[in-house]
C-alpha cells in the first residue's frame, strides 16, 4: 500500500465514525452525555471505572515495572482481575 491509500482509509475511517455519531448524538445533551442520564446499571460503570484505569502502557510497562519491584506492585494487578 502505498501512503495516500492509507490516508485515505484513516480520513473515511473517521468521517464515517463523525457521520455516525452527529446522526446518533443530535438530540442529546451534556447530561446525557457524561452520565448517561443517571439510568445506567453499577456493574456497567464498574467495567468502565476498570477498563479506564487500565491502557494498553498498562499491559506494556506492568509487567517490566513488577519484576524491578520485586513483585510488590502484582497485588495492585490482582486487585484489578478481583475488581472485574
Amino acid at each position: 500500500m502505498n501512503s495516500e491509500t492509507i490516508i485515505s482509509v484513516i480520513a473515511i475511517y473517521f468521517l464515517v465514525l463523525y457521520i455516525i455519531s452527529y446522526l446518533t448524538g443530535k438530540d442529546d445533551s451534556n447530561n446525557v452525555f457524561f452520565n448517561a442520564g443517571r439510568d445506567s446499571k453499577w456493574y456497567v460503570v464498574a467495567f468502565g471505572m476498570v477498563g479506564a484505569s487500565l491502557s494498553g502502557v498498562t499491559f506494556i510497562s506492568v509487567p517490566g515495572w513488577i519484576e524491578s519491584s520485586q513483585f510488590s506492585y502484582l497485588q495492585v494487578v490482582f486487585g484489578y482481575f478481583v475488581a472485574i
